[in-house]
């Protein structure tokens, strides 16, 4: 009994101690809309457009990665003598205007969500 006492005691003044440290957290960033106060609306349509541009930004790197990826691969097949020298410039110019017309996208469709 008196142990079941000393657990409560201790559990109780262990959760007084959480109310100070709760206190000490810092504000969440407001998304890049900044929407007024009280707007919860307007503060989940900021949060869910600021998710869509990096989820964008994410594809966008995955492209670079990709198209890096190919080059390498060229280059390679290249060296060794399994494809011409052409097809590296080829996927080059190719791949450099894919990523342009990819950063064009990305640009537009920041400005229109």
């Amino acid at each position: 009994m008196f142990i079941h006492r000393k657990q409560l005691l201790l559990t109780l003044a262990g959760l007084s101690g959480l109310q100070d440290a709760k206190a000490a957290l810092p504000t969440p960033v407001a998304p890049s809309t900044a929407p007024a106060a009280g707007d919860w609306i307007g503060l989940i349509q900021g949060y869910i457009k600021d998710g869509g541009l990096v989820l964008g930004l994410a594809i966008a790197v995955l492209g670079f990665l990709w198209i890096a990826y190919l080059a390498f691969a060229k280059f390679n097949e290249a060296r060794q003598g399994k494809a011409e020298w052409a097809e590296v410039g080829v996927l080059g110019i190719v791949g450099a205007i894919v990523l342009i017309f990819a950063s064009y996208l990305l640009t537009e469709a920041a400005g229109v969500i």
